[in-house]
């Protein structure tokens, strides 16, 4: 399979036209992974413009590509998003990882009440940039032509808004019906899973007065760093997308 890089300059490209990959992105195709003149290569704009491609000319500060295909890939609807509660470690970043590439359409950091990690100030902005580059390397080594948003990190009074027009489905291990048996409807499905110590009861209290649905995945507890990949896993299928 050709290799993928993600680019701004690729939304106003057309067959027949160049683009330029310079940066750290040329330093990348040119010296990282040792791109050929000659050498199929796709581009994206991650907001659904691909491109195929092939090089023309490889140097570290700069790599061309002549455009040979072009099409637009419409936005997933309806979508699925991921809300991911802060998590110590590094496991929410295993999570954010492992979603895009399983196909979430946007991550949502949730600051819960019993997330050891807290998202204020400075350290909110800094971890939102992390996310998003995770979520586009992710999404460049998947040859996803849609790159997740990462929205600003939300409270508990966020998501419970989110229930009004979304269907926000709370993973929960003693919920009494199961992801898999849901049937379907028109709107964005919202996965919202808890940190290491599960979500706490008034939280699940307030998200379901909202109208959220507590849903189970299986019989046993999963991690927070793979519960959310495994449910998107499920409605991959349910959807039709696998």
């Amino acid at each position: 399979m050709a290799l993928h890089f993600v680019t701004p300059d690729a939304t106003a490209a057309e067959a027949g036209s160049s683009v330029l990959l310079a940066g750290a992105e040329a330093k990348h195709a040119a010296v990282v992974r040792r791109v050929r003149i000659g050498e199929p290569i796709t581009l994206g704009d991650g907001a659904g413009v691909w491109l195929e491609g092939e090089v023309v000319a490889a140097e570290p500060t700069r790599v061309e590509v002549r455009i040979l295909t072009r099409r637009v890939d419409p936005r997933p609807d309806p979508r699925i998003l991921l809300v991911q509660a802060l998590a110590k470690g590094d496991r929410d970043e295993m999570a954010v990882q492992a979603a895009c590439e399983l196909g979430v359409d946007e991550i949502v950091p949730w600051q819960a009440a019993r997330s050891v990690s807290r998202w204020e100030g400075a350290k909110a902005a800094k971890g939102r940039e992390r996310w998003a580059t995770i979520v586009r390397e992710a999404a460049k080594q998947a040859h996803r032509s849609w790159v997740p948003e990462v929205a600003a990190v939300e409270s508990t009074a966020d998501l419970a808004r989110r229930a009004g027009t979304q269907r926000v489905l709370i993973l929960d291990p003693t919920a009494p019906q199961r992801l898999s048996a849901l049937t379907g409807d028109d709107r964005d499905i919202v996965l919202v899973v808890g940190p290491e110590g599960g979500i706490a009861p008034d939280e699940i209290d307030r998200l379901v007065a909202a109208g959220a649905e507590r849903v189970l995945l299986g019989d046993t507890v999963l991690r927070t760093s793979t519960a959310g990949p495994a449910a998107i896993a499920v409605l991959n299928v349910a959807r039709g997308r696998w």
